[in-house]
Formats: C-alpha cells, structure tokens, sequence
C-alpha cells in the first residue's frame, strides 16, 4: 500500500472517533451529578421491641409448643392402647392355638379314664396328675393309678434309706422322703443279712451296682430324661445307655408291647398261679398306668394271673406293660396312706420303691 493510501485511512478514522472524543471531554469540564429516589435505599428500623410484645409471642410459642404436646402424647395414648389391645389379642390366639393343640390329648386321657372309672382321689400339682382309681374286677380287689408326669423332678426311684443293700417298706420311703405316693419297684436278692436289687438297677443316672445283660425272662423298665417310659431287654449297657435311663428296675417278666399280649413263659404262669401283682405301663401320651392287686397269699390261690393282668392292661388301654415285683411286695400308697391290703399282713421292706412327689 502506498503512502498515500495509508494518510487517506488515517483521516478517515480520525474523522469517525471525533464526536466521540468531544463528547468524553464535554463530560469531564461539566459538573454532572445523578440523583436517586431515597425509595432505592429503604431503611430497617432497628428499635428494640416493646417487651410486653417479644413477652407475648414467647407465650404464643409455648402454648402451641404445649398444644403440639398434648397432640403427641394423645398420639402416644392411643399407640399404647392399640399396642395393649393387639398383644391381648394375640396371647387370646395363642391361647386358643393352645387349647386347640391340646384337645386331641385331653380327648384321649378323657377315654382312657373313662375306662378306669371315676377317680377315687386325685392329686394335681405343678409337678404331676394323678389319679387313684378302685377297679371292680370280679375275683381280686385291684386298684389302677394313672400318672401324668410335668416335670422332671416328679417321679424318682429310691433305694432303702438311700444305700445298696439297704431296706424299707414303701410307706417308710414316702415319709422319709416327704412325696405323695409310692409303689414298690422291682426285685431283690437276700444276702448277708442286707436285701440287694435285682440285676440293673439306675438312680439318677448312675447304675447301681453295675450294669447287668438282661437274660432269660429278665427286663429292665425304668424312665428316661424325657419321662418316658422305657423297658424291655438289654444285652450291652450302650444299648440301654441309647434310651438315656434316669432311674429304673429290673424283674420279669414283660406282659405287654405295642399294646400286644407277649408270650409268658411256663414257669410264670404257675409260680405262683395266683398272688398280689404289681404291673407298672405307659400310655401313648406318656402317662404311667399301674395296676395293683389285692391276694391274701403267695400260695397260688388268691390274687390275679399274669394273663389276667395282660387282659387289664389291654382293657385300660395301656401301650406296654411290665410285670413288678408282687406278693408280699406288693404296695401302694397314696397321699400318705396305705390303699392296697398287703398279703403278709404288713408292708414289707424293700430294697427299691418307686416314689411321686407333688
């Protein structure tokens, strides 16, 4: 570009921003101020509050702090009753869903005392139920006890005065041992003057004397952990030891199983033919059933036959049954007096007594 040119962009420019500068310099020499509305600039009032006023809202407050509590705890009132009134319900539930659970049970007991017959004397407790019945067999004077054990402490087997080789006679063992009832327990042995159970024998758990193989007509019947009957043969201690055997005795021989007859051998069904019996068995709700039998002799001539007392078994409704020892032996004691009529005259002493505590 040639000079000229240049100088005639140069004007040209300088004629453009002229009004511009003149206007700047116009703006400097003159004396311009702005005004502004006061309305622009509003101004707070900073006065302190009137007391009786800043009073006033602070009670304003607190009245609907007190109403909002009020609310709150009618609130609470009313979640408090629907929280009593739906825990009622639901124990009233539970209540039912127990009774309804229990009925088939109280049915069953209903029938199996409906064939023992109307309860001579009951004893009920928070331990056990039991029930002492007079039986109207025809050719012996026998009784039953139906027993329903609840815990774990109400039934035990004692031995006499608490000792091997000791003895004592049923009512002896109830007094000593403050319970309600008694019934003699399995057999014994006589020697050195002492009287020893018969083959096994559990108290508490410990066997007493050791454990011995069930052999021949032998049986052991005892209760377990769970008070449940449990008997029959054992030919090792692990085999009983599987049933966990609490207490228990031993004698001969087993009349019931499964609620069918089992086979009494020769010697049984003649030595004695006849005699006062005690037979311990279960029911399929775990209640115990004994049944005793009044004899006058351990000649054979009077009292009931193991067939006789497998026929009351089945009749009553018993599970299994268990023969214990009988004649002279044979005892049963309720609520501290003596029920059956004891063939000897007078209760003998013996080495091992079933025992109820109420």
């Amino acid at each position: 570009m040639s000079s000229a040119s240049i100088r005639s962009v140069n004007r040209t420019l300088l004629l453009a921003c002229t009004p511009f500068l003149g206007m700047l310099i116009w703006m400097l020499v003159a004396d311009i101020g702005i005004l502004l509305p006061s309305a622009s600039f509003p101004m707070h009032d900073i006065r302190l509050e009137d007391p009786s006023v800043t009073a006033g809202i602070v009670h304003e407050g607190l009245d609907q702090a007190k109403v909002i509590a009020q609310g709150t705890g009618q609130s609470l009132k009313k979640q408090i009753t629907l929280y009593k009134k739906t825990n009622a319900d639901m124990k009233t539930i539970a209540s039912l869903a127990s009774t309804q659970a229990a009925r088939p049970y109280q049915i069953y007991d209903r029938r199996i005392t409906n064939k023992l017959g109307k309860p001579a004397a009951t004893i009920q407790s928070d331990k056990l139920q039991a029930q002492l019945f007079y039986l109207g067999t025809q050719n012996f004077k026998s009784y039953a006890l139906k027993i329903k054990l609840k815990k774990s402490d109400a039934m035990k087997l004692a031995l006499g005065n608490d000792v091997q080789g000791g003895a004592e006679t049923t009512l002896a063992a109830v007094k000593r041992n403050n319970a309600a009832i008694g019934v003699n327990a399995g057999g014994f042995a006589d020697s050195g003057g002492k009287r020893y159970p018969l083959s096994t024998t559990v108290v508490d758990g410990d066997y007493i004397g050791g454990f011995h193989p069930t052999y021949k007509d032998l049986f052991f019947v005892g209760v377990n952990g769970d008070n449940k009957l449990i008997g029959g043969k054992f030919a090792s201690k692990d085999q009983l030891d599987a049933l966990d055997p609490k207490f228990g005795a031993s004698f001969v021989p087993v009349l019931l199983q499964n609620g069918r007859k089992t086979e009494i051998p020769s010697k049984w069904q003649t030595s004695p033919k006849r005699a006062p019996r005690t037979v311990i068995g279960n029911y399929k709700d775990d209640q115990i059933l004994f049944l005793v039998v009044d004899g006058y002799n351990e000649k054979g001539s009077s009292g009931a036959t193991l067939a006789e007392m497998q026929i009351l078994l089945q009749r009553y409704g018993a599970l299994d049954g268990y023969n214990l020892d009988g004649g002279g032996s044979t005892s049963l004691v309720f609520n501290g007096r003596v029920i059956n009529n004891p063939s000897d005259g007078n209760l003998r002493k013996l080495p091992t007594n079933f025992l109820f505590f109420k």
